[in-house]
């Protein structure tokens, strides 16, 4: 690493593998309970197991991109963050903000809007850490040796995402208005700005691992930004399809739905070319395989599995089934959890000064939780596409469903095993790192 603040993002991508090993033992819970096997129903029902499942995959990733920021802000501004304590702070607050949540949705407290369960008190605490985040953050550019394109995107994305987390606090008494307005939040972020997120991430990586020069690959970022605000913001439209409001919006989100993957094509084809046109010579193969893989699984899983059900004629049958399933693990595996994976690979050598790039164990990480994760989608995808049939067109019911697919959950907790593996794997190797060091304070 270049700069000694750089470290505080060791810590935050702690606390992301302790959030992301927590959402998968509640992913375990629900899909024992899939099976038949609901011992623990009394204590964490299922609504409760997916609350937290759900929840924690969201601020894993925030996290993740929060420690991302930390590393890499300081190096394309070339100079220290503004105030190191601060960040630590931040990061303590973040931590009892998650806690507090995690343990009110087993009693009960949570506001129960999808994906925005969190109370509505924490939700000032949410505002307040973040702000404290993007302070430090804008300030440290504002007072920068230089303004990267990279760190711009990448500051963009954060702080759009901080702006569209507000309509989800703003309470409406119509069921239909406060859907409106919750989609803001969902899907124009994981749809939206995270994309830049992801892009300012992808980007950063692409400068370091493939040598390609930084004013060819930030052109590149222009392109996919230009692609994220002209499909994801009126796609927005496909959540709107069955909720009450004006039927143009059938046509809308049909019509951006269908460009929506043009954007995570742009990256696939931006991450592969830039891989083909580089110098290959950088010893940490690991972040390498990390980063291309999360530009074409994100392809993959956000834009073609997402086409395939956003279509109006197609999501009239797929609307609330399995087949979102299929769609939502896919997407945010390999849109956002690899990329964060991807930078922390990239980042642990540096900031610890242990070089231990190309080992067994990082390699089997990847290949078990990527095979992992593909079968897990299938079996969502097989047994949503019944799901599908049975209900949509058999008119059975809804539980009677349940029953007849729940042999494809025992093929997914199969898959789930494997891809457990494969992130143990992958946390055995953040720890066998250790913590960051000031020996490591090199230039590279």
């Amino acid at each position: 690493m270049k700069y000694k603040s750089q470290k505080v993002a060791y810590w935050f991508f702690g606390l992301c593998m302790l959030l992301f090993a927590l959402q998968i033992i509640y992913g375990f819970i629900m899909g024992f309970a899939r099976i038949g096997m609901d011992g623990l129903h009394d204590f964490i029902p299922f609504n409760t197991a997916r609350a937290v499942h759900t929840n924690l995959l969201v601020v894993w990733l925030l996290t993740g991109f929060m420690g991302a920021a930390y590393y890499i802000i300081p190096e394309e501004a070339q100079r220290e963050l503004v105030n190191v304590k601060l960040a630590y702070v931040q990061l303590i607050s973040l931590a009892v903000v998650g806690v507090l949540a995690i343990v009110g949705y087993h009693f009960n407290i949570w506001e129960g809007r999808k994906f925005l369960e969190i109370p509505r008190e924490l939700d000032f605490l949410v505002v307040v850490n973040v702000l404290l985040f993007l302070g430090l953050i804008l300030t440290t550019l504002y007072k920068a040796e230089r303004r990267t394109t990279t760190s711009l995107v990448l500051t963009m994305g954060l702080v759009f995402a901080a702006l569209l987390y507000l309509p989800g606090m703003i309470w409406f008494d119509s069921q239909v208005t406060d859907s409106f307005f919750r989609w803001w939040v969902v899907h124009l972020w994981v749809e939206g700005v995270w994309e830049l997120i992801m892009g300012g991430i992808l980007s950063y990586l692409l400068i370091k691992l493939t040598g390609v020069d930084r004013e060819v690959i930030e052109k590149w970022l222009y392109v996919i930004v230009g692609l994220t605000f002209l499909s994801g913001l009126l796609g927005t439209g496909h959540h709107y399809y069955y909720i009450g409001v004006n039927k143009i919006w059938l046509i809308v989100g049909g019509i951006f739905s269908a460009l929506e993957p043009l954007a995570f094509l742009a990256m696939a084809l931006f991450a592969v070319y830039m891989y083909r046109k580089g110098e290959k010579s950088h010893p940490n193969k690991i972040a390498l395989f990390w980063t291309i893989g999360a530009s074409i699984v994100s392809f993959i899983g956000a834009g073609l599995l997402g086409f395939a059900h956003t279509l109006p004629q197609t999501n009239i049958y797929t609307h609330g089934t399995l087949v979102t399933a299929m769609h939502g693990h896919y997407a945010f595996w390999g849109a956002y959890a690899m990329i964060v994976l991807a930078i922390i690979s990239y980042a642990l050598p540096n900031i610890t000064g242990r070089k231990l790039y190309d080992s067994t164990r990082g390699h089997m990480a990847f290949w078990l939780s990527n095979i992992g994760m593909l079968g897990m989608t299938v079996a969502f995808g097989v047994a949503g596409v019944a799901q599908v049939y049975m209900e949509r067109k058999m008119k059975m019911d809804f539980m009677d469903v349940q029953n007849e697919i729940s042999i494809h959950f025992v093929v997914l907790l199969l898959c789930a095993t494997l891809f457990t593996t494969g992130i143990t794997l992958y946390i055995l190797e953040f720890i066998k790192y250790g913590k960051p060091t000031d020996e490591a304070l090199v230039k590279e």
